[in-house]
């Protein structure tokens, strides 16, 4: 979203019965959406919605599976973690998903991606992945979601939010790499992580961690939504 226009009517990219977090999010903020995968008219919507879900197929920004050799190399955990990641993978889905999100970039139509989906966003505009995080004890989801500090850059739309530090909520294994065509990354964990990002000449947000199940606050959920 963050066009600072009246948003309507905002299409959640997503599967039926996957998506519940964040319908619960915008219909708290008084927002109509549509959850589908299958897009006739971008003019119909007002910003796109990107949910987050499993491991992108690395064969959109030119990797490879994980090869078990080097799995081997990763705590027992680790390990675990990468198979059930790459046994999941949902390779139409995402790319029915990376089409909806260049068809409103092509429409400079306002767009926010939550964890997968910012991932998917830099990929998008030609980035690429950490197929598995050197840190990602921190990162990855283990009961519950891993809290964890994050510093925004000066003059990004998280620190219009939140000023310069906040705690943020994981539940990742990957991450953006390089970033793509115009991509910048706004938001960074102790680590290094990139945790969010903006697009320099369009209205392209994302973030890698989960506003839709930590922001209680309505009115601080529709500022980062930027929903008027």
């Amino acid at each position: 979203m963050r066009a600072g226009i009246a948003l309507k009517k905002i299409l959640i990219a997503g599967e039926a019965g996957q998506t519940t977090n964040y319908e619960n999010a915008l219909a708290a903020m008084q927002v109509h959406f549509v959850t589908s995968l299958q897009v006739k008219d971008v003019d119909e919507y007002d910003g796109l919605l990107l949910p987050g879900g499993g491991d992108v197929d690395p064969k959109l920004f030119g990797q490879l599976l994980i090869p078990e050799t080097e799995i081997r190399q990763y705590s027992r955990w680790e390990q675990q973690l990468i198979r059930k990641g790459q046994e999941k993978l949902t390779p139409e889905l995402d790319r029915i998903q990376l089409a909806i999100l260049k068809a409103f970039c092509q429409y400079r139509k306002p767009v926010f991606g939550i964890c997968k989906g910012m991932q998917l966003i830099n990929i998008a505009f030609g980035g690429d992945m950490l197929r598995h995080l050197p840190t990602a004890v921190h990162h990855a989801y283990r009961e519950k979601d891993q809290m964890h500090p994050a510093r925004n850059e000066v003059n990004s739309f998280l620190y219009e939010v939140y000023g310069s530090d906040m705690l943020v909520n994981s539940a990742h294994h990957q991450g953006v790499g390089i970033p793509g065509r115009g991509i910048r990354y706004v938001q960074y964990a102790p680590d290094g992580v990139v945790e969010g990002l903006q697009h320099e000449f369009l209205p392209v947000y994302g973030v890698q961690w989960h506003p839709e199940r930590l922001e209680r606050d309505i009115k601080k959920l529709k500022k980062l939504f930027k929903i008027t």
